[in-house]
């Protein structure tokens, strides 16, 4: 089964604050045109459902393609932004320097959140989606979430673990596909944006 992993459009927030859970942001106009470019590039591929984080972000991006491929999204906790606890709503600019913060982006399958959740419990539920949904079988499926939740499903897909997530990006309105069967899950491709 295909999986296409893709990352919400652009925001006014983006690479300035960690966005996290602490307030619903709205796509900017880029991010509302990331979203329908990759609508019609998904148009032929015979997409049957869209999973999205209820965070607003993937909500209107996931609403985008929608529209684009006449499906409705459905909301799916599991594929939620990873709670960074005190972090959420801090700029990056305050965050450099802070030793926790450091460790976190140094060791991140060990390293914990203030008062939030780890990045393996984060990518451990997105994967119990991954895996739902190819157990549900069917035609190819999107799952609308954050950078660092595909990050991590695709380092863990690769075997890379999480402390090397960090090795690629994973850009706004960009898709990473996943293919997902009885003998594993394999990637196929990472930050398609064209």
């Amino acid at each position: 089964m295909l999986i296409g992993l893709v990352r919400h459009g652009s925001h006014d927030e983006l690479g300035r604050v960690l966005s996290g859970r602490s307030s619903d942001i709205a796509l900017n106009e880029a991010g509302r045109a990331e979203a329908a470019a990759l609508a019609a590039r998904l148009a032929p591929r015979g997409i049957v459902r869209i999973d999205t984080s209820p965070r607003l972000r993937t909500r209107q991006t996931a609403g985008i393609l929608g529209q684009g491929l006449g499906l409705a999204p459905a909301v799916a906790a599991d594929l939620d932004e990873i709670d960074f606890g005190a972090w959420s709503g801090r700029a990056f600019a305050d965050l450099a320097g802070d030793p926790a913060w450091d460790r976190w982006n140094a060791v991140r399958a060990s390293a914990p959140t203030p008062g939030g959740e780890t990045m393996a419990a984060a990518v451990a539920r997105a994967l119990r989606h991954v895996e739902s949904c190819a157990a549900a079988g069917g035609g190819p499926v999107l799952l609308v979430s954050h950078c660092d939740i595909i990050r991590g499903v695709v380092a863990q897909v690769l075997g890379l673990g999480l402390d090397h997530l960090l090795r690629f990006d994973v850009d706004p309105g960009s898709i990473s596909w996943l293919s997902v069967g009885q003998s594993g899950a394999r990637v196929l491709t990472v930050n398609g944006t064209a």
